[in-house]
Protein backbone atom coordinates (compact mmCIF):
# COMPACT_ATOMS: atom_id res chain seq x y z
CA UNK A 1 0.00 0.00 0.00
CA UNK A 2 3.06 2.23 0.12
CA UNK A 3 2.17 3.05 -3.57
CA UNK A 4 -1.06 5.06 -1.99
CA UNK A 5 1.15 7.03 0.15
CA UNK A 6 0.68 10.43 -1.57
CA UNK A 7 -2.80 9.64 -3.17
CA UNK A 8 -5.23 11.79 -2.22
CA UNK A 9 -9.23 10.69 -2.64
CA UNK A 10 -12.06 13.00 -3.30
CA UNK A 11 -14.82 12.28 -1.52
CA UNK A 12 -18.07 14.32 -1.84
CA UNK A 13 -15.61 16.82 -1.83
CA UNK A 14 -14.04 16.70 0.72
CA UNK A 15 -10.20 15.40 0.70
CA UNK A 16 -9.12 12.44 2.05
CA UNK A 17 -5.82 10.93 2.18
CA UNK A 18 -5.44 7.84 0.21
CA UNK A 19 -3.41 6.04 2.15
CA UNK A 20 -5.99 4.46 4.24
CA UNK A 21 -9.35 5.17 2.38
CA UNK A 22 -10.61 4.02 -1.40
CA UNK A 23 -13.74 4.73 -3.08
CA UNK A 24 -14.52 1.37 -2.49
CA UNK A 25 -13.71 1.65 1.60
CA UNK A 26 -15.99 5.09 1.72
CA UNK A 27 -18.92 3.90 -0.18
CA UNK A 28 -19.27 0.46 2.10
CA UNK A 29 -18.39 2.89 5.17
CA UNK A 30 -21.50 4.78 3.93
CA UNK A 31 -23.99 1.57 3.34
CA UNK A 32 -22.58 -0.40 6.33
CA UNK A 33 -25.27 -2.18 8.29
CA UNK A 34 -24.66 -0.83 11.92
CA UNK A 35 -26.58 -3.43 14.78
CA UNK A 36 -28.27 -2.21 17.17
CA UNK A 37 -25.26 -3.22 19.96
CA UNK A 38 -22.75 -1.59 18.10
CA UNK A 39 -21.19 1.91 19.65
CA UNK A 40 -19.45 4.31 17.22
CA UNK A 41 -17.53 7.03 18.43
CA UNK A 42 -16.91 10.06 15.70
CA UNK A 43 -14.44 12.96 16.00
CA UNK A 44 -13.14 15.32 13.86
CA UNK A 45 -9.33 14.39 13.49
CA UNK A 46 -7.24 15.39 16.57
CA UNK A 47 -9.91 16.00 19.14
CA UNK A 48 -9.27 12.67 21.44
CA UNK A 49 -9.90 10.19 18.96
CA UNK A 50 -7.63 7.46 20.72
CA UNK A 51 -8.35 8.96 24.25
CA UNK A 52 -11.78 8.04 23.73
CA UNK A 53 -10.80 4.81 21.96
CA UNK A 54 -9.07 3.84 24.77
CA UNK A 55 -11.71 4.65 27.70
CA UNK A 56 -14.52 2.71 25.33
CA UNK A 57 -11.96 -0.20 25.07
CA UNK A 58 -11.69 -0.12 29.14
CA UNK A 59 -15.18 -0.31 29.98
CA UNK A 60 -15.64 -3.81 28.12
CA UNK A 61 -12.43 -5.28 29.60
CA UNK A 62 -14.11 -6.07 32.96
CA UNK A 63 -10.75 -5.56 34.80
CA UNK A 64 -9.17 -8.15 32.05
CA UNK A 65 -6.56 -5.97 30.69
CA UNK A 66 -5.15 -7.99 28.14
CA UNK A 67 -6.55 -6.11 25.32
CA UNK A 68 -5.06 -2.59 26.50
CA UNK A 69 -1.60 -4.67 27.21
CA UNK A 70 -2.19 -6.81 23.54
CA UNK A 71 -4.40 -5.02 20.97
CA UNK A 72 -3.31 -1.32 19.33
CA UNK A 73 -6.36 0.86 19.62
CA UNK A 74 -6.96 0.73 16.00
CA UNK A 75 -7.57 -2.86 16.30
CA UNK A 76 -9.86 -2.50 19.18
CA UNK A 77 -11.99 0.14 17.73
CA UNK A 78 -11.45 0.26 14.18
CA UNK A 79 -12.39 2.95 11.41
CA UNK A 80 -15.42 1.75 9.47
CA UNK A 81 -14.26 3.83 6.23
CA UNK A 82 -10.53 2.58 6.05
CA UNK A 83 -9.35 -0.32 3.90
CA UNK A 84 -7.97 -2.25 7.07
CA UNK A 85 -11.47 -2.07 8.52
CA UNK A 86 -13.25 -5.54 6.96
CA UNK A 87 -9.54 -7.31 8.25
CA UNK A 88 -9.37 -5.63 11.43
CA UNK A 89 -13.58 -6.45 12.34
CA UNK A 90 -13.15 -9.81 11.38
CA UNK A 91 -10.54 -10.53 14.21
CA UNK A 92 -12.60 -8.00 16.93
CA UNK A 93 -13.24 -9.65 20.22
CA UNK A 94 -16.85 -11.24 19.91
CA UNK A 95 -17.39 -11.30 23.30
CA UNK A 96 -17.20 -7.20 23.21
CA UNK A 97 -20.29 -5.48 21.43
CA UNK A 98 -18.65 -4.29 17.87
CA UNK A 99 -16.65 -1.12 18.82
CA UNK A 100 -16.43 1.16 16.24
CA UNK A 101 -14.80 4.77 15.14
CA UNK A 102 -15.48 7.26 12.04
CA UNK A 103 -14.49 10.56 11.50
CA UNK A 104 -16.71 10.88 8.53
CA UNK A 105 -19.60 13.92 8.39
CA UNK A 106 -22.89 13.12 9.70
CA UNK A 107 -24.67 13.42 6.12
CA UNK A 108 -22.79 9.91 4.84
CA UNK A 109 -23.38 7.78 7.93
CA UNK A 110 -26.54 8.62 9.33
CA UNK A 111 -28.79 7.04 6.69
CA UNK A 112 -27.24 3.93 7.83
CA UNK A 113 -27.30 4.45 11.36
CA UNK A 114 -31.37 5.84 11.41
CA UNK A 115 -31.78 1.79 10.42
CA UNK A 116 -30.88 0.84 13.85
CA UNK A 117 -29.98 1.65 17.50
CA UNK A 118 -26.48 2.00 17.49
CA UNK A 119 -24.91 4.20 19.77
CA UNK A 120 -22.88 7.44 18.92
CA UNK A 121 -20.96 8.77 20.51
CA UNK A 122 -19.81 12.55 19.10
CA UNK A 123 -16.35 13.88 20.98
CA UNK A 124 -15.30 17.38 20.09
CA UNK A 125 -12.41 19.89 20.99
CA UNK A 126 -12.07 23.67 20.59
CA UNK A 127 -11.11 24.01 16.99
CA UNK A 128 -7.96 26.35 17.92
CA UNK A 129 -6.41 22.80 19.59
CA UNK A 130 -7.63 21.26 16.62
CA UNK A 131 -5.50 22.76 14.49
CA UNK A 132 -2.34 23.01 16.55
CA UNK A 133 -2.46 19.30 16.73
CA UNK A 134 -3.90 18.60 13.63
CA UNK A 135 -0.61 21.00 11.59
CA UNK A 136 1.83 18.81 13.95
CA UNK A 137 0.32 15.45 12.84
CA UNK A 138 0.46 16.77 9.43
CA UNK A 139 4.15 16.84 9.92
CA UNK A 140 4.65 13.34 10.87
CA UNK A 141 1.91 11.85 8.85
CA UNK A 142 3.70 9.97 5.55
CA UNK A 143 0.46 10.21 4.09
CA UNK A 144 -0.33 13.57 4.67
CA UNK A 145 1.24 17.02 2.65
CA UNK A 146 3.92 18.78 5.30
CA UNK A 147 1.99 21.80 5.48
CA UNK A 148 3.87 25.29 3.56
CA UNK A 149 3.41 27.55 6.93
CA UNK A 150 1.62 27.04 10.18
CA UNK A 151 -0.17 31.12 9.03
CA UNK A 152 -1.12 28.69 5.62
CA UNK A 153 -2.75 25.90 8.09
CA UNK A 154 -4.62 28.21 9.76
CA UNK A 155 -6.51 29.64 6.05
CA UNK A 156 -6.73 26.13 4.80
CA UNK A 157 -9.12 25.27 8.05
CA UNK A 158 -11.13 28.03 8.10
CA UNK A 159 -11.67 27.33 4.27
CA UNK A 160 -12.79 23.95 5.13
CA UNK A 161 -10.75 22.87 2.05
CA UNK A 162 -8.05 21.27 4.03
CA UNK A 163 -8.20 16.88 4.52
CA UNK A 164 -11.35 15.87 5.90
CA UNK A 165 -12.56 19.00 5.12
CA UNK A 166 -14.73 21.84 7.75
CA UNK A 167 -14.88 20.98 11.66
CA UNK A 168 -17.71 23.87 11.42
CA UNK A 169 -19.54 21.42 9.33
CA UNK A 170 -18.76 18.66 11.39
CA UNK A 171 -19.64 19.60 14.59
CA UNK A 172 -22.63 21.08 13.30
CA UNK A 173 -23.90 18.15 10.96
CA UNK A 174 -23.02 15.18 14.13
CA UNK A 175 -24.61 17.68 16.90
CA UNK A 176 -27.72 18.57 14.72
CA UNK A 177 -28.77 14.60 15.00
CA UNK A 178 -28.88 14.77 18.80
CA UNK A 179 -33.10 13.89 18.59
CA UNK A 180 -32.17 11.30 15.77
CA UNK A 181 -29.83 9.21 17.34
CA UNK A 182 -28.72 7.66 20.52
CA UNK A 183 -26.07 10.07 20.64
CA UNK A 184 -23.63 11.51 23.19
CA UNK A 185 -21.83 14.41 23.03
CA UNK A 186 -18.36 15.03 25.01
CA UNK A 187 -15.59 17.07 24.77
CA UNK A 188 -12.37 17.15 25.39
CA UNK A 189 -12.16 19.63 27.98
CA UNK A 190 -14.84 17.76 29.85
CA UNK A 191 -12.78 14.92 29.79
CA UNK A 192 -9.49 16.64 30.46
CA UNK A 193 -11.24 18.99 33.34
CA UNK A 194 -13.54 16.37 35.20
CA UNK A 195 -12.64 12.38 34.06
CA UNK A 196 -14.37 11.18 37.03
CA UNK A 197 -18.06 12.53 36.06
CA UNK A 198 -17.01 12.56 31.81
CA UNK A 199 -16.29 8.52 32.58
CA UNK A 200 -19.82 8.18 34.42
CA UNK A 201 -21.52 10.00 31.66
CA UNK A 202 -20.55 7.54 30.02
CA UNK A 203 -21.42 5.01 32.24
CA UNK A 204 -25.02 5.67 32.17
CA UNK A 205 -25.50 6.31 28.04
CA UNK A 206 -23.52 2.65 27.81
CA UNK A 207 -25.88 1.05 30.15
CA UNK A 208 -22.36 -0.37 31.98
CA UNK A 209 -22.53 0.46 35.71
CA UNK A 210 -19.40 1.08 37.17
CA UNK A 211 -17.93 0.90 40.71
CA UNK A 212 -15.08 3.15 41.93
CA UNK A 213 -12.33 0.23 41.77
CA UNK A 214 -13.53 0.15 38.11
CA UNK A 215 -13.47 3.99 37.48
CA UNK A 216 -9.91 3.74 38.94
CA UNK A 217 -8.86 1.36 36.47
CA UNK A 218 -10.48 2.96 33.51
CA UNK A 219 -8.68 6.74 34.57
CA UNK A 220 -5.38 4.67 35.43
CA UNK A 221 -5.60 3.09 32.01
CA UNK A 222 -6.59 6.06 30.10
CA UNK A 223 -4.39 8.99 31.83
CA UNK A 224 -1.86 10.76 29.39
CA UNK A 225 1.04 9.06 30.92
CA UNK A 226 -0.13 5.88 30.66
CA UNK A 227 -0.81 6.51 26.92
CA UNK A 228 2.23 8.01 26.52
CA UNK A 229 4.29 4.71 27.26
CA UNK A 230 2.05 2.35 25.83
CA UNK A 231 3.07 0.88 22.07
CA UNK A 232 -0.61 -0.03 21.80
CA UNK A 233 -1.80 3.54 22.22
CA UNK A 234 1.30 5.63 21.23
CA UNK A 235 1.27 4.65 17.05
CA UNK A 236 5.00 3.59 17.99
CA UNK A 237 3.84 0.13 16.43
CA UNK A 238 3.76 1.98 12.91
CA UNK A 239 6.96 2.45 10.87
CA UNK A 240 8.55 5.58 10.58
CA UNK A 241 7.50 5.51 6.63
CA UNK A 242 3.81 6.26 7.99
CA UNK A 243 3.91 7.98 11.02
CA UNK A 244 8.02 9.27 11.68
CA UNK A 245 7.74 10.50 15.47
CA UNK A 246 11.77 11.60 15.50
CA UNK A 247 10.55 15.08 15.75
CA UNK A 248 7.03 15.46 17.14
CA UNK A 249 5.06 12.64 18.90
CA UNK A 250 1.64 11.42 18.28
CA UNK A 251 0.35 11.96 21.62
CA UNK A 252 2.44 15.55 22.20
CA UNK A 253 0.95 17.06 25.14
CA UNK A 254 -2.42 16.09 25.87
CA UNK A 255 -3.11 19.54 27.26
CA UNK A 256 -6.36 22.08 26.87
CA UNK A 257 -5.44 25.53 25.45
CA UNK A 258 -1.97 24.79 23.53
CA UNK A 259 -3.36 27.17 20.85
CA UNK A 260 -2.46 29.83 22.60
CA UNK A 261 1.66 29.18 21.86
CA UNK A 262 0.93 29.10 18.33
CA UNK A 263 -1.53 32.02 17.08
CA UNK A 264 -0.82 35.35 16.76
CA UNK A 265 -3.17 37.97 18.05
CA UNK A 266 -3.98 38.61 13.83
CA UNK A 267 -4.97 34.84 13.20
CA UNK A 268 -6.96 34.50 16.47
CA UNK A 269 -8.70 37.61 15.45
CA UNK A 270 -9.79 36.62 12.20
CA UNK A 271 -10.32 33.12 13.23
CA UNK A 272 -12.93 33.96 16.26
CA UNK A 273 -14.78 35.63 13.08
CA UNK A 274 -14.89 33.04 11.07
CA UNK A 275 -16.10 30.74 14.42
CA UNK A 276 -18.55 33.49 15.15
CA UNK A 277 -20.01 33.44 11.48
CA UNK A 278 -20.13 29.90 11.17
CA UNK A 279 -21.13 28.91 15.10
CA UNK A 280 -23.16 32.21 16.17
CA UNK A 281 -26.70 31.11 14.87
CA UNK A 282 -25.54 27.11 15.74
CA UNK A 283 -27.37 27.57 18.99
CA UNK A 284 -24.90 24.59 20.42
CA UNK A 285 -23.66 25.19 24.09
CA UNK A 286 -20.16 24.76 23.53
CA UNK A 287 -17.63 24.70 26.55
CA UNK A 288 -15.15 26.39 25.34
CA UNK A 289 -13.85 29.94 25.29
CA UNK A 290 -12.04 31.35 21.97
CA UNK A 291 -10.20 33.82 23.89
Amino acid sequence: MTERMNTTEIFDGVRLPGFIHTPESLKAACSFQFQDTDILLVTFPKSGTTWMQQVLSLFFCEGHLWPIHNLPTWARMPWIEQISFDSLLSKRNTSWPRLLTSHLNAKWLSPALMKSKAKVVYMARNPKDVLVSFFHFHRIAGFLPNPSSFEDFVDEFLEGTGFFGSWFDHVKGWLSLQKDLSLLFVTYEEMHQEPRCTIRKLSEFLGRPLGPKEEDIILEHSSFSFMSQSNMVNFSLLSKEIIDQSESKFLRKGVVGNWKEYFTPEMNEKFNAVYQSKMGDSGLCLPWTMD
